[in-house]
């Protein structure tokens, strides 16, 4: 079922899903000309915000961790784009090694790096998980929650290449966002396929670029569609908090992003409160969000701002979710392996409003989404009553934003400013 929206269903979502249906063969040609002039992002997530007056992601990850969550039925679609994945970069690969986040042996994370395992073996690797933390000398071998084990094992550069003792992989895949920086061992990788690349973590990427390039894809969707890119884009604004003015700098960043919603509001006859969200334009997980409806209160609220918000910062349109698991808040999270949808689920938090943050602790997962093929709409049938319809129309929005990231990664490319020298 597509979960109950307490906005009408007959508004603006309900026309954008018949706008995007009644050109899918548009859309989906669209999309094919895109990925044969752009290189996709291996796998990513993206956690889309239905507002029922307009549906947009707010984040997308290039290192999704929670593909655990995604049920038994979805992942056969998960090793199919496995498959392609691994082709078009290493035809010839055999052997794939899995780096994990450094020190993350929570028993959630540790059930979605099983499921990576089973999805890449299903697809023909053999595969190996290896630790770069030089303190770890030896095989550590890990318990599941859902039974079984993981074993985590010391690498070794060697001859300009990263290898476990025994086991000298062609294709190495990242499931760390680099946060802390890039570890030595992955640099200058001889004959080695890493993925993502290394400009993929947080030491280089920015939020604000990636919707930057997600409002240039979004522009151009819009067009294809003949549909106002806002219903599909949340607008943003970079704001540098260094100096004696940098709260007055997010000030006046906040109260003219809050001016443009209402803006959009009134044009669109929505009667809400618009809100907008500060968030560090580096890292993920959710952490150090602050949701604002008046700009007036940050100077309040400055003495508290969270260290980890660090001086990048973003300030982005608020996109309030009416989507409802269980009477819970939810929101969809859409998971893709290179250019295909493989699944997703429900984010649910029951003790968050609409207008905040659902990644925090606290949140459940509920596959619901997807349950029936993200790829495969029902035609023909009613907006709004179709669940397969709906999960395609988050499919579409979802895609855009890993175009985007591929648009992203492309100007951030170290090798491509190397090759244009």
């Amino acid at each position: 079922m597509v979960p109950h929206l307490i906005t009408a269903l007959n508004g603006p979502i309900n026309e954008l899903e018949a706008r995007v249906l009644e050109s899918m063969p548009a859309t989906e040609r669209w999309f094919r000309l895109e990925w044969m002039e752009h290189t996709p992002t291996f796998y990513a997530s993206v956690d889309l915000r239905n507002a029922g007056f307009k549906l947009a992601p707010v984040d997308t990850n290039l290192f999704p961790s929670g593909f655990n969550h995604l049920t038994p039925q979805m992942l056969p679609q998960a090793v199919q784009a496995a498959m392609a994945a691994i082709e078009k970069i290493c035809p010839e690969a055999r052997n794939l090694l899995l780096i994990p986040e450094p020190g993350a042996r929570c028993s959630f994370y540790l059930d979605h790096l099983a499921t990576l395992v089973r999805v890449f073996t299903q697809a023909g690797l053999n595969v190996r998980l290896g630790a770069l933390d030089p303190a770890q000398t030896a095989p550590e071998e890990l318990p599941l929650a859902s039974g079984g084990s993981l074993v985590i094992e010391p690498v070794v550069r060697k001859r300009g290449r990263l290898m476990i003792k025994g086991f000298d992989p062609c294709t190495i895949l990242l499931n760390s966002d680099l946060a802390a920086g890039t570890p030595p061992q992955l640099m200058g990788l001889h004959e080695q396929y890493l993925l993502p690349p290394l400009h993929a973590g947080w030491g280089v990427r920015r939020k604000s670029r990636h919707f930057e390039a997600y409002d240039e894809v979004a522009k151009r969707f819009g067009k294809l569609l003949g549909m106002d890119p806002w219903l599909i884009t949340p607008m943003f604004q970079s704001v540098d908090m260094r100096g004696k003015k940098g709260v007055e700098a997010l000030q006046t960043a906040a109260d003219a992003q809050l001016t443009k919603v209402r803006r959009k509001y009134k044009e669109y006859g929505i009667n809400e409160k618009p809100f907008v969200i500060i968030k560090s334009d580096v890292g993920s997980n959710g952490r150090s969000i602050m949701t604002v409806r008046d700009a007036r209160d940050i100077e309040a609220l400055a003495q508290g701002l969270p260290d980890s918000l660090g001086a990048e910062v973003i300030v982005q349109e608020g996109v309030p979710t009416h989507e409802r698991v269980h009477q819970a808040v939810a929101e969809p999270v859409v998971y893709m392996m290179d250019r295909y949808v493989v699944g997703g689920f429900y984010r649910v938090h029951a003790d968050r409003g609409i207008d905040e943050n659902l990644n925090a602790p606290g949140a459940s997962y509920v596959p619901l989404a997807f349950a029936d093929s993200p790829v495969l709409p029902r035609l023909g049938e009613k907006p709004g009553a179709s669940a397969p319809n709906r999960f395609y129309m988050y499919g579409v929005i979802a895609r855009l934003a890993m175009l985007a990231a591929s648009y992203e990664l492309e100007a951030t490319d170290p090798q491509a400013e190397v090759e244009a020298a």
